[in-house]
Parts: structure tokens; sequence; C-alpha cells
């Protein structure tokens, strides 16, 4: 076997490649065999770039070393990881769902144990530890019917659709029922748990879990329990996903009923919980008084994508690309700088302050939705740097400096380095298309990366793995570039020289070419023929092939 450029390759794999062919398994034959996923459908990527690549490995390895067996579940499933030794409802599915690529029975049991541990009144665990199941609060983030009926459309796994359909139109029914007792349509939070926020000032003073252990009990207390906009949005979402899975289900007037109550909450969090002036999204307390604290909830809105097009531009222009609130050197802030709340030198594990891993995970599932490709490439570059120099994964990251804190091998840490490298380096698939990402790692002078097909995909893609090869072209004219060649297997496809990203479909028809870069950038597109076009990309600007 010769690879493009004339080397010769091993029929044998190297050892680097067996730990890799593990680490898709993760680690145990149990883990993968509900789908039989070969270890090819993991994707693989390498640097010249010494510390980036042993850091890219090593996540790649503790990722598959926290995947752990739990209370009462068969299977192992993706772990918090750190600090924490256990899965949270509001974020262990999304994990699940960023690990698909390496094993995607890890990715389907993230969800099936909250939806299999369901309680018979439809309550949602908030939490699951190795020794017991935790029922203290809510703990919503982005809605679990959503990365459900994503992960099931991507392994083409009916019978986890059927089963998250179920399980999420419960859990509809028990929030409506125990956490709107003001009877506004939206979602309350009873604690400072409820929102996954801990040290949050949006919860100063008040309690942090249910009395008795019970999220069903609001505590005693004349603040609470707020309309919470974040939780509200979470709700939002969840519909808008159920109402997708009945119509994949056949369930016409269910889709109809749940788009219905989709647009009441949403209209009920605009009513209570939006403030024209500020331009921003806050909890409102018992005493009916807004709770003038601007963090992340106000980034749920834009996750679940609440806002329309022009108001979500305008929030973005006056706070979230403003480097006083929440776009400063390592975004997004868990709290904006210049809110009084913000804490500059937080404790561990705060939501008072530091960009949070989780965060920089949840941006990808909004900025690009908003027209935002630019700025999430450098959100991801800066989370890159940041964790390629940290001598741990850590929770969360100094806002200002990049420092990184709270724990080792924290799963959400872990899952951003592979993630964003494929998303800054490599070949992302969304939907039926392949998004190949041309740019080098800061510092390194060449890179490969080859992805991995999901489950039921071979038929569709009818070829070998996509590839994609960067290197470092000499200086011309006083500035260096990068030169990137696109492969289907030994298929050469095309040749770009300068940052950019060409998508395709998954035959590798082209489609077009975004700009991702912050600034104008030269670029050239060769196709196989020898012909090529070479014009200039502006950030977020994006060149349909019809225009080339």
């Amino acid at each position: 076997m010769v690879n493009p450029a004339g080397h010769k390759q091993p029929h044998l794999p190297t050892r680097r490649r067996l730990l890799r062919m593990l680490a898709a398994w993760g680690g145990s034959l149990a883990a993968a065999e509900p789908f039989r996923a070969a270890p090819s459908t993991a994707p693989d990527f390498h640097c010249d770039h010494p510390r980036l690549q042993a850091r890219y490995d090593r996540a790649v390895r503790q990722l598959a070393g926290n995947c752990r067996r739990l209370f009462r579940f068969a299977e192992p499933v993706l772990i918090e990881g750190g600090r924490y030794p256990g899965i949270w409802l509001e974020c262990g599915p999304m994990e699940g769902w960023f690990y698909k690529d390496f094993n995607p029975a890890i990715a389907a049991a993230n969800h099936r144990i909250f939806l299999s541990l369901q309680r018979a009144d439809g309550y949602l665990p908030c939490a699951i530890r190795r020794d017991r199941i935790e029922y203290s609060q809510i703990q919503m983030a982005v809605p679990i019917a959503s990365t459900a009926l994503e992960l099931a459309e991507w392994l083409h796994d009916e019978r986890l659709l059927r089963q998250a359909y179920r399980a999420c139109a419960r859990w509809d029914r028990w929030l409506r029922r125990y956490r709107d007792t003001r009877k506004t349509g939206l979602c309350e939070a009873f604690c400072g748990y409820d929102t996954g926020q801990d040290k949050s000032p949006r919860f100063r003073g008040l309690p942090w879990q249910c009395p008795h252990q019970d999220a069903r009990l609001c505590p005693r207390n004349p603040r609470l329990p707020y309309l919470a906009p974040d939780l509200s949005a979470t709700v939002y979402g969840g519909r808008l996903a159920l109402a997708r899975m009945a119509e994949r289900l056949g369930r016409d007037r269910d889709a109809q009923r749940w788009r219905a109550l989709a647009g009441f909450i949403r209209r009920a969090i605009f009513r209570w919980c939006f403030d024209r002036r500020e331009l921003d999204f806050f909890d409102r307390d018992a005493e009916n008084r807004f709770v003038r604290v601007r963090g992340v909830a106000l980034l749920r809105m834009l996750e679940e994508h609440v806002p329309g097009p022009k108001l979500a531009g305008e929030i973005y222009a006056r706070h979230i690309r403003n480097p006083r609130e929440f776009w400063p050197p390592y975004p997004l802030p868990s709290i904006a700088l210049d809110d009084a709340g913000y804490q500059a030198h937080p404790p561990h594990n705060c939501w008072c302050g530091p960009s949070q891993a989780l965060t920089a995970l949840r941006a990808t599932r909004w900025m690009e939705h908003y027209g935002h490709a630019a700025d999430l490439a450098h959100l991801m570059s800066q989370w890159v740097r940041a964790l390629r120099d940290a001598p741990i994964f850590g929770q969360q990251l100094d806002p200002e400096t990049g420092a990184c804190t709270t724990g080792e091998d924290y799963s959400p840490a872990m899952l951003a380095l592979v993630e964003f490298s494929a998303r800054l380096y490599g070949v992302h698939r969304a939907g039926n298309r392949l998004e190949w990402n041309c740019r080098l790692p800061e510092g390194a002078r060449r890179a490969e990366f080859s992805a991995g097909l999901a489950p039921g995909d071979a038929a569709e893609f009818q070829t070998a793995r996509p590839r994609l090869l960067t290197a470092s072209l000499p200086p011309a004219g006083g500035s260096s570039s990068s030169q990137s060649v696109l492969y289907l297997g030994r298929r050469k496809l095309f040749t770009l020289h300068g940052r950019a990203r060409v998508v395709t479909d998954s035959r590798g028809r082209l489609f077009g070419l975004l700009g991702t870069e912050l600034g104008s950038e030269s670029v050239r597109l060769t196709w196989p023929s020898g012909a090529a076009r070479q014009f200039r990309l502006q950030p977020d600007q994006y060149r349909d092939a019809r225009d080339l």
C-alpha cells in the first residue's frame, strides 16, 4: 500500500495505532458490543507539534479510561471525570454525543442510563454515581431530547429514538406538573444546582439543593421559586426535538402539539424574563423582580436558538463579542467581566467567572447557527492553546490568562481538545456534509487528520476514510502560507492554499467554501484536473460552488 505522497505504509498497525484502536473500543468489548463498531470509526490526528500531539493522545487514552459502569446500569458510560465520579443530566448526554466518533456504544449508553433509570412519575435522575442515584434537583442544560435525537439519527437507531421519545415526553409532563407552580408556563428554578452553575452569584444566599433531596419540593424562601430563562430554554429546545421525533415516528398530530407547547414557552420567556432595554434575559424571583446577574443564562438562550436572527445579532454585538463582558482572551466566562458578581480569582468549580469547558463545547451548538464561524474558530483555538500548555485537563480557564484549574482528566476538557482539533484542523461531519477545515495548529508545520464513519454509513459514503493533509509552505512575498490536500480514500479531491473551510458532500462533490479566519484570507482552490480559482474570503463569508 502506498500513500499519495509515495511512502509505503506498513501492513501491521503501529503501537500508537493499536492504542487508538483500543481506545476506540472504550477499553472493553462490553462497551462497544451493542453496535459492534469497528475501531476504524475513530478519528486519527497527527501533527509535528510534540506538546499538542502528546496532549491529544493523552485525551484519547484517558477518555477511554473514564468509561465506567455506574449504579444499576449494566453498560459502561463516559463519566464526568476529574472530581466527579459519576454522570450528570446537564452534561452527560451531550458528552456522549461528542464522544460518538470514538465509541458510539458509549455515546448511546450516556443517554440510555438516564432513560432507563427514569422514575415511575417521569422524573429523570439529576445524577448517577457508582453507588446511588440522586434526586435532589433537576440540573438541566442541553436538552437530552435534542442529543438523543441527533445520536439516534447518526446511529440509524430507531430503538433509541423510540425510547428517548417516550422518556422525554414523560419528563416534560413531570416538569409541567412540578416546576410551574406560578402557572406562567415557564420552568422554575427551586435551588442553585437546578442549573448546574455551582457558586453562581445569581443564587447567592439561596439553597443549593431541594429539601429532603426531593426535586419536587421548593425550599421555603421568599425569593423562590425563580422563573428561570435558561431552564425554560432547555424545555423549549426539548419540545422542538420531541416534535421532530414525533414526525420521524409518524405521529404528526403529536408533532403539532409539541410545536405548539414550544411556542407557548418561548412566548412566556419573552414575557417574563426578557429585558428589552438591557437586551438580556434574567431570572424573575418570587417577588416578581429581575435578578440582574449577567451570565451564561444569556448564552443558553442562544444555545437553544430562542432569539430570532435579528435580536440574536443585537445581543451578540452588545454582549457576547464585547471584550468587557463575554469576549476576553479566553471566551466565554460564566459571568460577564463587568458584572458585579464576577470574581477575578475564583475558587475551584465556580460559575462566578471562569470560562468553563462545558460552555466551550456548547458554543458549537449555536455560534455557527447564528453565522459566527470565524469567532467560533477563534474560541476553539484559544481553548486548544490553553489545554495544550496546561499541566492538567481541568474544568475551567481563567478568562484573562488561560490558566486551567479544577481537577485532572475532566472529560469535557478532553472532549474539547479532540472535538476542536477536528473542527479546526480536520474533517468534521455535519449531517450529509463533510467540512474540511484547512488550517495548521499553532506552532506546527505538518498535520494529518483522518475521519471515521458512523455505523451504517459505509453504503452511504461508498468510500474510504476522509483524510486531510496540511503542510506549511515556504514564505512567498514576505509571508508564509499553508497547503491542504483533501482525500477520500486514495482519491484526491482538492488542494487549498490558505486557511478556510471546504464543504463537500459525502462523496466529495463541492458545495462551497467558508471564511473561518478573523481577518480577510486569500485562498486558491485547485481541482484534480489542474483548474484553479483564487479569491479573497472575508470572515464568515460563504462562496457557493456555483459561483466559483
